[in-house]
């Protein structure tokens, strides 16, 4: 088994649950270069094990993602030249320039991760707790059914935090509603777990206390379906939702989701910064330095 630094990952049940738990608690889960990486070694570990039928994608601590890594001291260690550089930092576009870079890379870690879970070829659950902001959705939404703690919110804040039109995995429609998401971005407002209920993001509500059992309980059901009917009932539906266009869609706002990115690289040439500023007219958000601040005041 993978040693995995920045995650955990378990068998449970006699191995038919996997359950890999985010494990950067100081930053709220904050998704570093190096927990992408490992996460996807772990989901498809769980993929390749025929034992397995149910994966659970946990984080530790009080919240379950606060997006991406935006300030950590990780973040410049594993970015920064040097013996301890992620190794992603030299392959997968990282060496072409400006915007063919960003999009390459993000093409790969963000938005091609996402899609990969989203299709994994078995039924994944995301347990969700806290304050989850912007790329923490798109580790919920890559799963199959998404449990929630009472208490838990969900928002992507990056329209008015940095300017852009959204993260880089797109499914705001698909999961709040047109209308909803188009408010929900111009004004950085969040879901709570109730709405996300309602509306049929988040299929169970669990006392926070009782979250990680409660979870294991509801996996072990669906772990009791035929793995056949529950690959196709998981085909039946993606298939549904990509006749009616979400893979395009997807594809088409990661495409404007890098012009949006070029944009503001080209207006701030001198600081090589490509999200818009506080005098570009984004709401204040880095209370304190980066290497002092939470993971959810350096994460978007």
């Amino acid at each position: 088994m993978t040693d995995y630094r920045f995650i955990t990952y378990e068998l449970l049940d006699e191995g038919t649950i996997a359950r890999i738990t985010l494990n950067r608690p100081k930053y709220r889960n904050a998704q570093s270069r190096s927990l992408l990486v490992e996460v996807n070694e772990a989901m498809l570990a769980a993929e390749a094990d025929d034992t397995v039928r149910v994966v659970i994608l946990a984080g530790t601590g009080d919240c379950f993602s606060s997006g991406h890594d935006m300030g950590t001291p990780d973040r410049a260690i594993e970015r920064g030249e040097g013996p301890d550089q992620h190794p992603t930092f030299q392959i997968n576009g990282a060496t072409r320039e400006s915007t063919e870079k960003r999009m390459i890379q993000e093409w790969h870690y963000y938005y091609g991760n996402s899609l990969r879970w989203r299709n994994l070829r078995k039924i994944t659950i995301a347990q969700t707790q806290g304050q989850i902001f912007a790329a923490g959705l798109t580790f919920a939404w890559s799963c199959d059914l998404i449990v929630a703690a009472e208490g838990t919110t969900y928002c992507d804040p990056v329209g008015t935090r940095l300017g852009m039109c959204g993260i880089e995995y797109f499914a705001h429609p698909w999961e709040f509603g047109a209308r909803r998401t188009k408010e929900l971005m111009l004004t950085g407002g969040s879901v709570d777990a109730e709405e996300a209920h309602r509306i049929g993001m988040v299929s169970q509500i669990f006392p926070a206390d009782e979250l990680e059992e409660r979870t294991l309980e509801y996996a072990r059901e669906i772990a009791k379906r035929p793995t056949m009917t529950a690959l196709m009932i998981k085909e039946a539906v993606n298939q549904t939702q990509d006749i009616q266009g979400f893979y395009n869609a997807l594809n088409a706002c990661f495409s404007l989701h890098q012009i949006n990115h070029a944009h503001w690289a080209e207006i701030h040439l001198d600081s090589g910064v490509a999200h818009a500023t506080v005098a570009d007219g984004a709401v204040e958000w880095r209370k304190k330095p980066a290497s002092t601040t939470s993971g959810e005041e350096v994460t978007v």
